[in-house]
């Protein structure tokens, strides 16, 4: 897990990625707690707070990778190609975790440094979450508490099975739209060429921009990438745009489900499919030996394929 920690020292001050060597070391998933690191770059959303939420925004350390949570204030930091690079292509990045706290590193900073490696503008959207437990040590209770895991879909019977309740996603939704009018707003400072605006997101982040997707009013979005997020069916709209998805057959989301797939296929719209054989959920960028660990190189292609990477001749 050494090669995060280069990428976080591209995007931090030096002093956040120095842990100690036990610190480094304890990649078993244990939760350890961590400074807020200085973010520069992000810029404010002013998209407002978040109701009954008592609890100071903190971050704290899992897998390697640093983690944020009760999250009140809602943030856009940019992640700009080098000069000469940039092809216009632009792409809001939302990190998962369950909406309740946001993986920065791994499904996030990482992930639009890649993008604008490849000359596309990225955009790092720190959205506003649900609250979880103020103190360190309840949280983790929180995060280790038992779970039922559903059963597989009954494809052979082509049963659909039902749908978890929805979350309340007024507030990540505002904070897409206000993430989406800035980069409208300073699309030529930025180089964004405002047709090619696209965004991709993992678990949690993949369910906001879907349900971007499905029910922004303001957002004009020119492709999407859901990345290990929910396969349930959903209704499509008529001006949905081309969709990139990805997913691992051993990920507890999957469940043999190709629901959202399939319903993009009725509808007529543009979309790519990707079951990984492994890769589990949370792989970001990739993890050691995985079949998924290529789907952004499969992503870039797509979009170059597509013409996203290329400026649209002028009528």
């Amino acid at each position: 897990m050494f090669y995060k920690l280069k990428n976080w020292a591209k995007v931090l001050p030096l002093a956040l990625v120095l842990f100690s060597a036990a610190q480094v070391m304890g990649q078993d998933g244990t939760i350890y707690p961590l400074a807020a690191p200085a973010e520069p770059k992000a810029i404010l959303l002013n998209t407002g707070g978040v109701k009954d939420q008592p609890a100071k925004e903190s971050w704290f350390r899992q897998w390697g990778d640093p983690m944020a949570r009760n999250i009140t204030v809602a943030t856009l930091t940019p992640f700009l190609p080098a000069p000469g690079k940039a092809n216009g292509a632009t792409v809001i990045v939302a990190p998962g975790g369950g909406f309740s706290w946001l993986s920065m590193g791994n499904e996030g900073w990482e992930v639009a440094e890649a993008l604008a490696k490849q000359g596309i503008a990225a955009f790092v959207l720190k959205y506003r979450l649900h609250p979880t437990p103020e103190s360190l040590e309840d949280f983790s209770a929180w995060m280790n508490r038992p779970r039922t895991t559903p059963p597989p879909a009954d494809t052979a019977k082509s049963v659909t099975p039902p749908r978890p309740p929805q979350l309340d996603l007024s507030n990540q939704l505002a904070d897409a739209e206000a993430a989406y009018a800035m980069i409208l707003k300073r699309a030529k400072e930025w180089g964004v060429d405002t047709s090619r605006i696209g965004m991709i997101g993992f678990s949690a982040g993949a369910g906001l921009t879907m349900h971007s997707t499905l029910h922004s009013k303001t957002m004009k979005l020119a492709f999407i990438g859901p990345i290990y997020g929910g396969m349930g069916p959903v209704e499509v709209p008529k001006n949905a745009p081309p969709m990139f998805n990805v997913i691992a057959s051993d990920d507890f989301l999957f469940r043999g489900q190709f629901g959202v797939v399939d319903s993009w296929f009725k509808a007529g719209i543009p979309v790519e499919f990707h079951l990984y054989q492994n890769g589990g959920h949370g792989f970001g960028l990739g993890n050691p030996n995985r079949t998924s660990n290529r789907w952004f190189d499969a992503f870039i292609h797509w979009l170059e394929v597509n013409k996203f990477l290329v400026a649209k001749a002028s009528k």
